[in-house]
Parts: structure tokens; sequence; C-alpha cells
């Protein structure tokens, strides 16, 4: 497959950066990255309207009625070789890069990154200035990955592949990466690492002692995320998080 079949793929939905197998777990697919990556290096910056320069096949999509997408006025952006199915919200700013993926339903608020390669699914709620990071490089590095059904409250981070499960809910500010230690409070366990985050699970930002004597002194503390309740599939998770953090 060339690397302008492979964008137009990526954009109908065809074809994904990342695949589910049948035990739930994923895993990147090799072969869309490369043909990404091979699109990159066929291209030649190009100025376009509206005074930026990108690389000439790589242009920001536009949308129709057709489309099925709402693209509120303001300054968002969606890359070639992107999907975004019918359904869709997006609030700008708000920047989806290259071999993203975002299933129907989904509103993407304002100053969100869909980062590229990420996998976002069905009714997901992304609210303001969430980031999902996006990973080219290396090839076989999994990108991260929220499912369906899933409220990402605002301010979230969450990168280095980290996947947060169906129904999942996490509240303003938490930071999830490989190196965030996730303890689940519920069932008093600390999360293995690369262990997705739960279906259901109802995350808030917390803190733990640092490791460090001399820190430890000090009283300072690190970051970690705190799994403090588990909603059900017919719970309201906007009214479940606002209840959990009185």
């Amino acid at each position: 497959m060339s690397w302008l079949e492979l964008l137009n793929n990526l954009e109908s939905g065809a074809v994904r950066a990342a695949t589910q197998d049948d035990n739930g777990q994923w895993h990147a697919n090799v072969e869309v990255k490369k043909g990404i990556l091979e699109a990159f290096k066929n291209g030649t910056n190009t100025e376009f309207a509206g005074g930026f320069v990108d690389k000439h096949n790589l242009a920001p999509q536009e949308f129709t009625a057709e489309n099925g997408v709402r693209m509120v006025p303001g300054g968002s952006s969606v890359r070639r070789g992107a999907h975004v199915a019918k359904g869709t919200i997006i609030m700008p700013p708000a920047y989806v890069n290259i071999g993203a993926f975002i299933d129907e339903g989904t509103m993407v608020d304002s100053h969100a990154l869909v980062g590229s390669c990420a996998q976002v699914g069905k009714n997901v709620h992304l609210s303001a200035a969430v980031q999902l990071g996006g990973v080219l490089e290396p090839i076989g590095a999994s990108p991260v990955v929220v499912e369906d059904d899933a409220f990402i409250g605002a301010g979230c981070v969450i990168v280095e592949g980290v996947v947060v499960k169906k129904g999942a809910v996490l509240a303003p500010g938490v930071r999830l990466s490989a190196t965030i230690p996730v303890y689940d409070c519920v069932n008093e366990r600390q999360l293995d690492k690369g262990e997705p985050i739960p279906e259901y699970a109802i995350v808030i930002p917390g803190s733990r002692p640092a490791s460090n004597a001399w820190a430890r002194e000090q009283g300072l503390s690190m970051s970690c995320a705190l799994i403090v309740k588990y909603r059900d599939e017919q719970s309201d998770a906007s009214l479940l998080l606002e209840e959990v953090l009185r």
C-alpha cells in the first residue's frame, strides 16, 4: 500500500494505527506507522492559505455537512490521515494529529490535543485542555488509547501509551504516564506498570511521599493517581465525579 492509499484509508477508518486483540490488548500497527513516516519523507514544505507551512501532502482536512462532524469555528484543525467519525463535535481551538482515530459521538473540547495515532472510542468526552500524547517513533510503541464512554476531565494529560478502559472517569488534572503509579484504593493494590486504567474506574489526582530520605525530611511528595470508586454502566459519569470531588 502506498502512503497516499494509507492516508486515505486512515481517514475513512478502514485501517488504524493500533488494533485490539481478542483479549482486549492494544497493539501498534507497525506497517501503518511506517507508512505515515514515509508520507512525511515524501512531503515538501508548502505555504497554505492562512499563513502556515506544512508538508504539501499533509494539509488539514475540510469537512462538509455530509461528513456528520461538527467543527465549530475558531481555529481547530484535523490533519490529513486522521479519522473523525460522524457525531463528533470539535470545539475551538483543538487539534487532531495524523493517524489519530476518533469514533462516533465523541466531544473534543477547547484546547484539547489528540496526538498522532491516539485512539479514542465512541461517546468519549475529552474536556477542555486534555492532552492525549502522540507517538510515531519508535515504530513499535503503542499509542494512547481511550476506550468507549470514558470521561476525561479538564486538563488531564495521558501519555506514553497509557490505556484508559471503557467507562472510566478521570477527574480534572489527572496525569497518567508509564512512570506515574496508580493506586486502586478500592481493591487495595497498586496497578502494575503498563496496566490499563480499569473499566468504570473513577480516578483522581494524588500524591505520595518522595522516596529520597532528604526529600521526605523536607515534606516533599510526588505525583500519583488514585482510583477511589467504580461506577456501573448505568451511572452518570459527571454526577459521580462531582460526588467524589465534594
